[in-house]
């Protein structure tokens, strides 16, 4: 698959030279943080780890002193202990334009001054009232048409607004209209940078005046599912979480940006993705995994996990896991079915007009695709404001 191939590049490449170069001193000795790269441990330790980590909660209250280690940890590691400021976001828009039941414009902000994260804001038409907002980060394909231009993104981003939601589809660092104005998905910071856009994307959807603060989803897969849980676990405004193909017990992520800071394991606390997923408790999450990547053995190992720490809170009904056993790693049409009607079911959105009752299938031909020239937020860096950031700069968190 491309996208594994992608993946495995990256590890070949920028992970290996920045784990080596700049944490090697951290997990040498000295009761440092060690990374947890790529696939870091075998299945069988997976489950033994998983095993090591349930003799340290049996019921709400030593899952709840966990949980609150864990995020903790993921701050820190990440870079964002304690949270940067918040600084004004200073919206930029560019040409709406409007199909069936939907709207799509070109738009960015600043997550941090003279740092501009770079999307598509899809709306619903011809409806009235407050809506729902889903974020929609992507995963690490480098195709022509790759970052938030792919066509299984627009599908599910214009599906969405189809059915009431404001979504917003975000470029990841180096990807998309990023790459295009000059930055490099290597640069070190690129976990810190993008957890903390996603947090500043729920600031963004949240000042829209449609919008309704207490229905916020996301969604995404690969790279895309690591933002996914990690904008979960450390923001909670997440409302509904659908993480695909990424929540496994035995693989950290492959590029720097999920596993090239060390938010896995420290001398104080050993943790996993498992357990970064499960930090959305006891709010709805869905688990959408393959047997054709490292999410194979989720229905028996990953997902057991968690929904038992979803019993603390007698909220079992609120976890789901889809597992397509023949299917491969991506965000197919399968996969999006199966996210849909979460998304209904938790955020209240409307199906009529996109739901077929006699298959049961949501309806995605109601979607344009746009060209990636009509999706940039700026036609080049020469449009952009005096004080943009350089690309590759190193970005100074505002405290």
């Amino acid at each position: 698959m491309k996208i594994q191939n992608t993946i495995q590049s990256i590890v070949g490449v920028s992970l290996l030279v920045f784990a080596c170069v700049f944490w090697s001193a951290l997990a040498a000795g000295d009761g440092k943080p060690t990374l947890c790269v790529g696939n870091y441990q075998s299945e069988a330790d997976a489950v033994r780890q998983l095993a090591r980590f349930k003799k340290t909660h049996s019921n709400l209250a030593e899952w709840k002193t966990r949980e609150a280690k864990i995020r903790r940890q993921i701050l820190t590691g990440a870079g964002l202990d304690p949270l940067p400021k918040k600084t004004p976001l200073n919206p930029v828009y560019g040409k709406k334009v409007e199909f069936k039941g939907y709207s799509a414009e070109p738009a960015g902000f600043e997550a941090i001054p003279g740092f501009f994260v770079y999307g598509t804001l899809y709306r619903p038409l011809g409806r009235k009232g407050s809506f729902p907002a889903v974020l929609c980060p992507h995963g690490h394909y480098r195709g022509p048409e790759g970052a938030r231009q792919r066509s299984d993104q627009q599908h599910r981003c214009a599906t969405l607004a189809r059915m009431g939601a404001v979504v917003f589809s975000y470029d990841m660092l180096g990807f998309g209209d990023s790459q295009f104005l000059g930055w490099n998905h290597s640069h070190r910071q690129a976990l810190t940078l993008q957890t903390w856009s996603s947090i500043r994307a729920i600031d963004f959807v949240q000042s829209l005046p449609s919008v309704d603060d207490g229905r916020i989803g996301v969604t995404g897969c690969s790279g895309g599912g690591t933002q996914t849980f990690l904008l979960t676990a450390v923001d909670a405004r997440v409302t509904v979480s659908v993480p695909v193909v990424m929540v496994s017990a035995h693989f950290f992520g492959g590029c720097h940006c999920e596993s090239g800071m060390p938010i896995h394991k420290t001398p104080s606390l050993e943790t996993s993705n498992v357990e970064f997923a499960a930090l959305a408790v006891p709010r709805p999450l869905k688990l959408i995994s393959v047997g054709g990547d490292w999410t194979k053995n989720t229905p028996k190992v990953e997902y057991p996990y968690i929904r038992g720490i979803y019993s603390y809170f007698g909220k079992e009904g609120n976890v789901e896991n889809s597992h397509f056993a023949k299917e491969q790693h991506g965000y197919e049409f399968s996969k999006r079915q199966a996210m849909y009607p979460f998304m209904v079911k938790h955020l209240g959105l409307d199906p009529a007009g996109v739901l077929d009752k006699a298959t049961g299938k949501f309806d995605e031909t109601g979607t344009r695709l746009q060209k990636t020239s009509e999706m940039r937020v700026f036609a080049s860096r020469a449009k952009m404001p005096a004080h943009t950031l350089k690309p590759g700069s190193r970005v100074t968190l505002p405290r």
